[in-house]
């Protein structure tokens, strides 16, 4: 029986792939694959043979393609899996030292190292932005000033570029919604974890490189697709949060009145967008109700 399983979901991802699975020699891997289109299986297939492989017809998204693989690891008894993405490296110990100090503390569902630039020089941008002061208390004022760190870094969210989860915060909690494709279903699981009386933690003496540049942010055009796009993101990540009162219905309540007044002034353009948001917080509704039904019951939901 295998202890831990590192899991990758791939896509296009010969840019960073043989970094990636270079790191990661020392331990069994499960790959899942989003249909790739550049020569990202074959690579996989022809250099790493003893990965096990799930070559998926279609783009599942990056939660959907995780459960598959984390199912696969707990059918074979493992005790941990380990997240991993294709842009990402691991340095050193970092996947011992993480399982470890989880076996310790076992209320840690959730383990992350520190994630740092592909070049080694600072922390990845996103990365910093969670330890922030208001998230984990003393990490910044300990580095800077020289103080002891802690053990571990408590947090209420880090993203999932490089996750160590127990198998009992798994069988407690199951896998990522499906209520979400890319983009908010690590935020989803991380209320999850926390609802049901996990911690997540940053343990703050072991890395990973996160190998990303700065992503370029594009000012969203209100109305437009990616308006839309990112209005449902937002909604889902906010409304199936199992730790609030779930105040979906408010909203649509505030919306129509909005659309009723733009209407009143004859401005019909504006009004038209918001119903077009309108429809979008209806179409969404009983999906987040009955993700929030399910995700308050404790099981392997999903996987």
């Amino acid at each position: 029986m295998i202890n831990t399983y590192i899991i990758i979901v791939t896509y296009n991802g010969m840019q960073w792939l043989e970094k990636c699975l270079k790191s990661c020699t020392n331990y069994p891997v499960i790959i899942v694959d989003n249909a790739s289109t550049d020569e990202t299986v074959s690579f996989i297939e022809t250099n790493y043979p003893d990965v096990t492989l799930f070559k998926q017809d279609k783009n599942l998204g990056f939660g959907q393609a995780n459960n598959l693989g984390i199912r696969y690891a707990l059918d074979q008894g493992t005790e941990h899996v380990f997240l991993l993405n294709q842009d990402a490296y691991l340095i050193d110990s970092v996947l011992d030292d993480l399982v470890d100090f989880q076996k310790e503390r076992p209320e840690y569902g959730v383990l992350s190292p520190i994630h740092i630039t592909g070049d080694q020089k600072k922390l990845d941008k996103n990365f910093s932005n969670f330890m922030l002061k208001e998230y984990s208390g003393q990490f910044y004022s300990d580095f800077v000033l020289g103080n002891k760190l802690h053990d571990v870094y408590e947090v209420p969210f880090v993203n999932a570029a490089a996750w160590l989860i127990s198998r009992k915060c798994l069988d407690t909690i199951g896998g990522f919604d499906p209520l979400f494709f890319h983009y908010g279903e690590d935020d989803n699981y991380c209320q999850r974890v926390l609802y049901h009386g996990f911690k997540i933690g940053v343990l703050p003496n072991i890395y990973i490189i996160h190998d990303r540049s700065d992503r370029v942010v594009f000012k969203t055009l209100i109305f437009s697709p990616e308006y839309y796009g990112n209005l449902e993101k937002g909604y889902k990540v906010t409304y199936a949060n199992i730790n609030s009162d779930n105040t979906l219905e408010l909203k649509i309540k505030k919306l129509k009145r909005t659309i009723h007044k733009l209407q009143l002034q004859m401005k019909y353009e504006r009004a038209q967008g918001y119903k077009k948001e309108l429809a979008l917080l209806l179409a969404i509704k009983p999906l987040i109700e009955k993700s929030r039904k399910v995700n308050k019951v404790y099981g392997p939901h999903y996987l």
